[in-house]
This record gives C-alpha cells, sequence and structure tokens, in this order.
C-alpha cells in the first residue's frame, strides 16, 4: 500500500498553491517547455467542453478565469510513479462537492512540472 502522505507531493503543493492568495504563483514551477491540457465538461449533459491547452500562455489564461476562492480541489487518492504523478479529486464551491478530476502531472529533473493534462466532469463523482 502507498503512503498517501508521500503520493503526488508535486500536484499536492500546485493545488494548494492554486486555491491559496496567491494561485499565479504556480507560473514558478513550471518548466521551459510545459505544456498543459485541461478539459472541462460543461456539465449540461450536451457534450460540450472547454479545453485550456498550450504552454505557459494557456496557463496564464486559466489562472486568468478561475473564480479565486470560490473552487477548491480536494485530494482523494493519488499516486507517484517515477517522474510522474495521479491524482484524482473533487473540486467545491464553498464547501459544496461540484466536480470530479483526475490529474496527471510529468515533474522534470529540476523540480518543475513539465507535463500536466487534468480532465474535469461534473457527471461522476468518487466520494
Amino acid at each position: 500500500m502507498t503512503d498517501p502522505s508521500a503520493s503526488a507531493p508535486f500536484l499536492t503543493a500546485w493545488f494548494d498553491i492554486l486555491d491559496g492568495d496567491e494561485p499565479a504563483s504556480i507560473l514558478n514551477l513550471i518548466s521551459d517547455d510545459f505544456s498543459l491540457s485541461i478539459l472541462f465538461s460543461t456539465g449540461d449533459g450536451d457534450g460540450a467542453a472547454t479545453d485550456f491547452a498550450g504552454g505557459r500562455d494557456a496557463l496564464v489564461g486559466y489562472l486568468d478565469q478561475r473564480e479565486k476562492g470560490t473552487r477548491t480541489h480536494h485530494r482523494l487518492s493519488a499516486a507517484t510513479v517515477g517522474q510522474d504523478e495521479f491524482f484524482l479529486g473533487e473540486v467545491r464551491r464553498a464547501g459544496v462537492p461540484e466536480a470530479s478530476f483526475v490529474a496527471t502531472g510529468r515533474v522534470n529533473e529540476k523540480g518543475r512540472l513539465q507535463r500536466l493534462l487534468i480532465g474535469r466532469s461534473s457527471g461522476i463523482r468518487f466520494h
């Protein structure tokens, strides 16, 4: 059994920072060749989604549209395999569960996030 306190330490810290007072400080944690895709289901049943994809500019765009302090990320389970971290979580709005998400990140040899893939849906829960 994996020690939960040691699972996905980078992504755990990432979401803590994202939910904190200075979410833009995560920009200091990414590599020069960083790329991401954050795919959000709209949750209205029509299959529509929003995708923030690209590099640093896409992450800045994602940060700019966030409702700071409204939504928080809560870890349900996590694992680390080599450079890769896996994080299953729940998004809560003002403490009320809103959606489930899964995140995968690759941390490079310098301790910077190189790749990030996140999928979020309100259509399924992992409580």
